[in-house]
């Protein structure tokens, strides 16, 4: 899924993302809660109206967005910090619950504890317990205002097999449509992210998805998880990687060049051969060299249609690119 977080992918427009295949999108509760505002989404006709998009979405909860800010953590919910202005906010499951409805995601995470790396074995315990305690309240604002979208769960656990095989257990247990793996531990390291999954896999459904957050920095990252049992994955790093010059080649080291080298400044071939992207097909290696010198803003837009491409192709080889909206 690329990453939406403000109900945009960064530099690509809808006929962008439809061109190479995306079908699925993900945007944030937090960013979108504290700017322009669920309730004010709700008010413009829901996400998909708000930023003319027909397909499916799913909102991350904000959960992993607060715990990063340092945030006071009780039973009752979080307490945090805006980084827009420096305002209190106090998230409870019911409230980011309610303010994805708002937003009218087609998929909404729970609201859960994240683990931080490193954590203690008490301290990913107590998390856990707060997450199931929370994801039965999450439920209960679903049914609250019956709708069409799907809730579902987030195993946590950090990198104990314990934790995270009994925390499998009790989301698998709410019968929710989907289920996920999230924490610090997800997607930092592909290899001991599929070793996590392939832990817990005895304990899912066959029948439902497993959303593994925050996966996909280089395109083996999602192979790995996809022989491991994830379904679904979604990361940033496509195109923040693009927008900094790192575009993604199979054959190169790290599977990825820095178009900003010089060496490719009089360098006439695609950044992949193996592509199929517009970018690939129509623009040089020097060209796009050339645009990221110049800080040119169109560099921005090839270069992240070619990043997410590849991440796509990558989790479904035979995906066509969508030959309704021409590349202009």
């Amino acid at each position: 899924m690329p990453v939406g977080t403000a109900a945009s992918v960064k530099s690509l427009s809808r006929e962008d993302l439809e061109s190479i295949g995306a079908s699925i999108i993900l945007a944030n509760n937090y960013h979108l809660y504290l700017r322009p505002g669920s309730k004010n989404v709700k008010k413009l006709g829901g996400i998909h109206k708000f930023m003319n998009w027909p397909h499916p979405v799913l909102t991350d909860s904000g959960g992993f967005q607060v715990h990063s800010l340092h945030p006071k953590i009780s039973d009752a919910g979080v307490e945090f910090t805006s980084h827009l202005d420096g305002a209190k906010h106090f998230f409870t499951p019911e409230l980011a619950t309610q303010s994805q409805i708002d937003i009218g995601a087609d998929i909404i995470m729970a609201f859960d504890h994240c683990v931080p790396p490193n954590a203690s074995h008490s301290y990913a315990r107590a998390a856990i317990t707060r997450t199931h305690q929370w994801l039965l309240r999450c439920i209960k604002t679903m049914n609250h205002e019956p709708t069409n979208q799907s809730l579902f769960g987030i195993i946590q656990g950090g990198e104990y097999p314990d934790l995270l095989r009994e925390s499998a257990k009790f989301i698998v247990d709410q019968d929710l449509p989907g289920v996920a793996i999230g924490g610090a531990v997800i997607g930092s390291d592909p290899h001991q992210t599929a070793d996590t999954i392939a832990a817990i896999r005895d304990l899912l459904p066959k029948n439902k998805p497993l959303y593994a957050m925050g996966v996909g920095v280089r395109p083996s990252d999602l192979l790995n998880v996809i022989r491991a049992g994830a379904d679904m994955f979604d990361c940033v790093a496509p195109t923040r990687l693009a927008r900094t010059g790192l575009l993604y080649n199979h054959g190169s080291k790290n599977e990825r060049i820095d178009i900003s080298q010089s060496k490719y400044k009089l360098d006439q071939n695609p950044i992949d051969n193996c592509c199929d992207c517009p970018t690939c097909k129509t623009y040089s290696r020097a060209y796009l060299h050339h645009l990221f010198k110049c800080k040119e803003l169109l560099f921005y837009r090839l270069a992240s249609m070619h990043n997410l491409r590849v991440m796509l192709k990558t989790a479904n080889p035979g995906l066509p690119l969508n030959k309704k909206y021409s590349f202009c």
